[in-house]
């Protein structure tokens, strides 16, 4: 008998727990930036070098961070279902807690690639500095969606989304767009649930089990739910 499909879109509240920030925990500033000045192309064009010691910062936030158990826990789903995750992270726990289907809608931090050509891409462990070029001759630049860019992946999300048995919110403020949109294309009959700690005004959501618990505590109690589901 085939698993039953179960989407699962993440946002920064499930990394939190492991000890990385977002930038929505202090009134729009992220680690002591305004987001305006390090997360945009008119930074980037403005001020390269603050965009890449703002990012360089993250990266070995990243290194250092430890997946939790809300990461461990959809990892194990995978033994009961067929589990595509969706996430609007750009740090890699998801991967390292043991999950095999990732889609990364915003970028992934230890990716770089040329600032003139998408197509040149590589893996980052360590800092980007000024002058580091791709193979195109034009400087490397942290491979992350920046606001006011477009979202390509969101057209890759969508049909795993309407694939999906189940779906399933975990940690995210439902703000963001265009990712906060993808809620809406979970077919009407499709069991929802949404875990946060603090769970967003949700207005007219069919079939809802909200889970108003942190992801670490949250996410094994959607895991019982489901099992319960499939009985």
């Amino acid at each position: 008998m085939s698993k039953r499909k179960l989407v699962v879109l993440t946002g920064a509240g499930i990394s939190a727990e492991s000890g990385l920030r977002t930038f929505r925990d202090s009134d729009g500033l992220w680690e002591g930036y305004n987001v305006a000045d390090v997360a945009t192309p008119r930074a980037w064009k403005r001020d390269p070098q603050l965009v890449l010691d703002f990012y360089n910062m993250r990266r070995r936030d990243v290194l250092q961070a430890q997946p939790n158990e809300a990461h461990f826990t959809l990892a194990r789903m995978e033994q009961d279902f067929e589990v595509t995750i969706i996430t609007q992270n750009i740090d890699d726990l998801h991967e390292r807690g043991g999950s095999t289907e990732v889609l990364h809608l915003h970028g992934e931090i230890l990716r770089m690639r040329s600032e003139a050509d998408e197509s040149y891409r590589q893996e980052i462990y360590t800092d980007i500095a000024l002058g580091d070029l791709a193979p195109d001759g034009y400087q490397w630049r942290p491979d992350i969606v920046w606001f006011e860019e477009p979202v390509p992946m969101i057209e890759e999300a969508i049909p795993i989304i309407q694939s999906a048995d189940f779906f399933a919110v975990v940690g995210t403020s439902l703000v963001v767009y265009p990712a906060a949109g993808l809620l809406n294309y979970a077919y009407h009959s499709v069991p929802k649930f949404i875990v946060d700690k603090k769970v967003p005004q949700t207005r007219q959501i069919s079939n809802l089990t909200i889970i108003e618990q942190p992801a670490t505590i949250g996410v094994p109690l959607l895991h019982q739910f489901l099992l319960e589901a499939i009985k």
